[in-house]
């Protein structure tokens, strides 16, 4: 048996499964694509996380892209963090292309052109699904995770909801959140010490301060109604493919904080959410994470510490998360040991740096004989990538230089007519583009403070009614004592004596 033949059954009984696959192209032996030495990972496994990486240029985006058709095919709803712009041409078919056709003779797979059922979201004002979520959402814990606050501070924002709770005070928007921090010690500070103890007006201020650092990065366009029903990400079309989710975020790569904010919000969501699926044949959804190093760069130690719990957990609810990124050094170590899947594109050794990046990186896939790793990471091409992924008993497939199928959808953006048309027909931007402003802390709290400003006038004017009444009282009272007061010549010839002594004169005088 030649080393080609032997390279051929090593791959292919490594990639047999018995249920449902992904095939993801046709293993490379020597520089040179082997047709039929399919590369396939299995529906069952895909919950259990990956990781798409590679320099600018070498084809992470059209491996997601062909990853995210796959599993829509399957009837596995996708969401996509689109920061690149450069996906929403999964809802139009491929044009196709001589070399696409080239490529896929060499594999041994046909060429099928199709659109695919896709949904355009969006976190700030671009066209799309308005994607939301109120404060009381978070919680006090998300909340102060994500603001990076002291332990004092959180426990003030603690007591900050458990006021709002026991008051029925709806915290749905940042504005909400800066007010009732505001009232607790200002006009309701005696009411927070009487119920709660002192709150302490600089770290409140230290709070509202990162609030700001929040609102100047969008927040409050993401914070607020009507808030987005994670169970809505689940769709799947007429044909019983699963719909791709394409949340655009071309404005958000000077955004880390806002968009950390909402992936851990969305995670949050979606665990608390979910059901326990365990180890089911196929998960419920899969998630790529696009410039992946934007949320672990700017993410706090705290909120870094949330992501790598709920990576470790989400799992078990039938989600898989997918990070795509340059460099697997851009993934924490804590992260990066619990991806099954690895798709691998070249890495470019410039400096010293890079060459030592690319000594650990190889360190991370299983020992092959077929392959010095170190070296064809740096020598594959566009389109190309080592491929490691976990079979249906959870163990490493034979690790594969593969040439990577084309994606069957487009592989460029759509016009702003045919995003027009898309989001014309879309069920959920009728559903969540409606701006909703109802009652909330905010309008509560204000109506509180004049009705105690009134009260307070109203009380005020009654006590200056009171003391210009009594004054006006004492007054009159003065004056009554000083008029009957009489004068002594008066009180002298008012006198019974005085009066007898006279009509005793006058009767003597009549004799």
């Amino acid at each position: 048996m030649s080393r080609q033949e032997e390279f051929f059954k090593h791959i292919t009984e490594g990639n047999t499964n018995k249920g449902e696959y992904i095939t993801l192209g046709s293993a490379m032996l020597d520089g040179t694509t082997v047709k039929n030495a399919f590369v396939n990972v299995p529906l069952k496994t895909m919950n259990r996380h990956g990781l798409i990486a590679g320099a600018t240029g070498t084809g992470k985006t059209k491996t997601l892209q062909v990853l995210a058709e796959n599993l829509s095919e399957k009837g596995v709803p996708v969401l996509l963090m689109d920061i690149k712009g450069d996906l929403s041409g999964l809802a139009q078919p491929s044009p196709g292309h001589p070399k696409i056709d080239e490529r896929h003779e060499a594999i041994g797979l046909p060429f099928n052109p199709k659109a695919f059922p896709v949904e355009i979201l969006t976190l700030s004002e671009q066209n799309g699904v308005r994607l939301r979520a109120t404060i009381s959402e978070f919680g006090p814990v998300l909340i102060s995770r994500i603001l990076d606050v002291t332990e004092t501070q959180a426990g003030i924002i603690s007591v900050i909801f458990k006021y709002c709770d026991d008051n029925k005070l709806p915290l749905l928007d940042l504005k909400d959140f800066k007010k009732i921090l505001q009232y607790a010690t200002s006009d309701g500070k005696k009411e927070f010490e009487k119920a709660y103890g002192r709150i302490s007006t600089a770290s409140t201020g230290a709070i509202l301060r990162k609030i700001v650092e929040i609102e100047q990065q969008g927040g409050e366009l993401f914070f607020g109604e009507k808030s987005f029903e994670v169970d809505d990400l689940l769709r799947i079309d007429e044909n019983g493919r699963g719909y791709i989710n394409i949340i655009r975020l071309t404005d958000i790569q000077d955004k880390p904080k806002l968009f950390s904010t909402f992936m851990l919000s969305l995670l949050a969501e979606i665990y608390s959410t979910f059901p326990e699926q365990g180890d089911s044949g196929r998960p419920e959804l899969i998630m790529f994470i696009d410039e992946a190093h934007l949320i672990f760069n700017e993410a706090s130690k705290a909120l870094l510490n949330q992501i790598e719990s709920i990576v470790k957990l989400i799992r078990s609810k039938g989600v898989g998360l997918y990070f795509v990124t340059q460099n697997p050094t851009d993934v924490p170590e804590a992260v990066l040991s619990q991806l099954g899947l690895k798709v691998q594109h070249a890495l470019r050794a410039f400096t010293a740096k890079d060459r030592k990046a690319i000594k650990l990186t190889a360190q991370n896939y299983p020992d092959t004989a077929y392959y010095d790793t170190a070296d064809v990471l740096t020598s594959l091409g566009t389109g190309e990538a080592l491929v490691s992924a976990l079979n249906e008993k959870g163990r490493p497939t034979p690790l594969a230089a593969t040439m990577m199928r084309a994606p069957m959808s487009r592989m460029d953006i759509l016009t702003d007519t045919e995003l027009r048309n898309l989001l014309s027909d879309s069920d959920l931007v009728k559903k969540y583009n409606e701006e909703i402003d109802r009652e909330s802390a905010y309008e509560m709290l204000n109506k509180k403070i004049e009705q105690a400003e009134a009260e307070a006038a109203k009380e005020k004017a009654r006590k200056e009614k009171e003391a210009l009444k009594k004054a006006e009282s004492k007054r009159k009272n003065g004056s009554t004592r000083k008029s009957t007061r009489m004068n002594p010549i008066v009180k002298v010839l008012t006198s019974a004596t005085f009066i007898r002594s006279v009509f005793g004169i006058l009767t003597k005088v009549m004799k």
